[in-house]
């Protein structure tokens, strides 16, 4: 009964702004995806911290909605929120994904002050392959994204920092839309990976892994913190007893730690 009031009072608090045209390119002729945002009904006078959240889902599956709770919850806590979807494979490559992210961008710079959000003050975080997205649409300066746009980023579980590193051990197949996803050309995984971009414009990153996670999610974060650290040198990882699914999953309960942690972080 607690937990249902909760989860009803935090809802009533919220205002949400459903499937917002963002311009994104139209990949193959499938429908344009569009994004949500979140932000409290009764804002403050001031303009609130920035969210943009990319889902993960291996970079074939998953939909913005499933993700309303999230938006909710750090809408509680005085954040505006923006969830764009993103086409997936194999109907799109990284770089068709990455494409619609950086766009995504683009039109939170533009728009969200209407939302009552702080143009100023924007962050943006995935979870898994959407940590992914969300690291190369800001690091690759091919997505045109002003570094210096976006205040910080953090990792929840990613995967894909080093594909280049990881298919030269593992080949991509057809399994999981692999080679629709990111070709067999090993210059493209180079390409494709955040790695190769870390250097003094990097926004501050914040990292955290579960413990019981993909043992390549964990290898993947660590050789990035150990480039990281060499511009960021007070960057570390923060290690949750959790599994991979279960990194995301805690963050659809109002009380939870990393919700908080995530908070302090964009008002430090």
């Amino acid at each position: 009964m607690f937990l249902s009031t909760s989860l009803l009072l935090s809802s009533c608090s919220v205002k949400k702004f459903k499937n917002l045209d963002y311009k994104a390119p139209q990949i193959k002729e499938t429908p344009a995806p569009t994004l949500n945002v979140f932000s409290k009904r009764k804002p403050t006078d001031s303009l609130q911290p920035v969210l943009i959240f990319v889902y993960g889902g291996n970079w074939n599956s998953g939909k913005k909605e499933i993700y309303n709770r999230i938006g909710r919850n750090f809408a509680n806590n005085d954040v505006t929120v923006v969830i764009p979807d993103y086409t997936k494979s194999p109907v799109a490559s990284y770089d068709d994904m990455t494409l619609q992210i950086a766009q995504a961008i683009k039109w939170t710079l533009e728009n969200i002050k209407n939302y009552s959000g702080d143009p100023n003050q924007i962050y943006i975080t995935g979870h898994s392959a959407g940590a992914h997205l969300a690291a190369l649409a800001v690091m690759n300066k091919k997505y045109q994204t002003d570094s210096r746009d976006i205040k910080g980023i953090i990792f929840n579980d990613a995967a894909g920092l080093d594909m280049y590193t990881y298919f030269l051990e593992n080949k991509p197949t057809e399994k999981d839309d692999y080679i629709s996803t990111w070709t067999l050309n090993s210059e493209t995984w180079k390409e494709a990976s955040p790695y190769y971009y870390i250097d003094e414009t990097t926004p501050e990153i914040k990292i955290y892994n579960g413990t019981k996670t993909y043992p390549s999610i964990l290898e993947g974060n660590e050789l990035f913190l150990e480039k990281l650290q060499d511009y960021q040198p007070k960057a570390h990882i923060n290690y949750l007893d959790k599994k991979h699914s279960a990194m995301v999953i805690q963050m659809f309960f109002p009380w939870n730690d990393m919700i908080d942690e995530i908070v302090d972080f964009m008002k430090q």
